[in-house]
């Protein structure tokens, strides 16, 4: 198994470094070969994602990615900010397909802003298109006009195939898990997502054991705070699921728990925790590298089909939860208060 190792900036090396120590506990037959990425790649190539970051990114069956951003390069154009780097990793390998899963473990009901009995069971999964939509729409940019008023324009734009081969994936998903399917748009008032729905109505033809629903991306954000178990699968539009799997990360209590999948068509994925690089926390040994353990979880099973070192990981991540180890942002009165390091010794233990 080759992986690339990007640990990027902010809180992503130290988080990354546990999600490492927890693979090479499994004893599995792994090449990890690490590379700068976002505000580091700066730092070493003037580049957000330098040449040979790409490369190696192109050449690994997996990349295991840590977080990218700082305050200290908003000043720098536009396409060296470390944000551009991700972007632009995304579309380089056709990471298409992005998987969010927002799951509640039982010892983290209490964790959570909304009442226990609101979100206890929640389990589900966002499927998030990710190299289309209005973050990669040409035309883009800032203008100025005859009257010399600034404009800015960014164009939301969708094709058929793209928004069939991500439903598809969703579909997919949702015939392994309780086989419904929430589209969420903004079809009363975006051609664009006027077709995403049509597409979507058309592609459930061939899966007919899936109940398909609509849901305007308003009510859904609604939705998701008011009864969130209604939900299995939810498949939308870049925008669209960058906001609302954000918003479905803080029903689990933390962020910092939420891992995520990018994967092309054929498994090749990027994993990363779904958090950003929080650079208020770096070098602090206390942010919480469990979003990112359970990356590499999510990386064994889809990238490298081992479910069973999969669920290893997670069901060690559970057992340390269970024994009362927590990162300051899940703790509660009653547990024992961890830095990132040691959470890290405490999933290899429960391993």
């Amino acid at each position: 198994m080759k992986i690339a190792v990007l640990p990027g900036d902010g809180i992503g090396p130290e988080i990354v470094a546990q999600a490492v120590k927890v693979l090479n506990a499994l004893n599995l037959e792994i090449s990890m070969t690490e590379a700068p990425i976002g505000g580091a790649g700066y730092e070493v190539a003037g580049d957000p994602l330098p040449d040979a970051t790409l490369q190696l990114a192109k050449d690994a069956d997996a990349v295991l990615l840590g977080a990218v951003g700082d305050w200290k390069y908003d000043k720098l154009e536009r396409h060296l900010r470390p944000e551009r780097g991700l972007l632009r990793i995304r579309k380089e390998l056709n990471l298409f397909a992005n998987l969010r899963p927002a799951l509640l473990y039982p010892e983290l009901a209490s964790a959570s802003t909304l009442k226990p009995e609101v979100v206890s069971g929640l389990d589900i999964m966002i499927v998030r298109e990710l190299t289309g939509d209005i973050y990669f729409g040409q035309p883009r940019g800032i203008s100025t006009l005859e009257n010399g008023e600034r404009e800015g324009v960014n164009t939301m734009r969708y094709n058929e195939s793209e928004i069939r081969r991500i439903g598809r994936v969703a579909f997919d998903i949702a015939m392994k898990r309780n086989k419904k399917v929430c589209s969420v748009d903004k079809a009363n008032v975006l051609e664009a997502t006027e077709l995403w729905r049509q597409v979507m109505i058309e592609l459930s033809a061939e899966y007919p054991e899936v109940e398909l629903s609509h849901m305007y991306v308003d009510n859904a954000a609604m939705q998701l705070i008011r009864a969130p178990k209604q939900f299995d699968v939810m498949v939308t539009g870049n925008i669209f699921g960058d906001i609302l799997s954000d918003e479905a990360s803080m029903l689990t209590g933390s962020i910092g728990m939420l891992p995520s999948a990018s994967l092309d068509a054929n498994n090749k994925g990027m994993y990363e925790p779904s958090h950003g690089s929080a650079p208020d926390l770096a070098g602090k040994n206390v942010a919480n590298p469990l979003a990112t353990i359970l990356s590499a979880a999510m990386m064994l099973r889809y990238t490298f089909n081992d479910e069973a070192n999969a669920q290893r990981i997670e069901s060690a991540v559970k057992k340390a939860l269970a024994l009362g180890f927590r990162t300051p942002d899940i703790w509660t009165e009653g547990t024992n208060k961890v830095g990132c390091a040691e959470m890290g010794d405490a999933v290899v233990a429960s391993l």
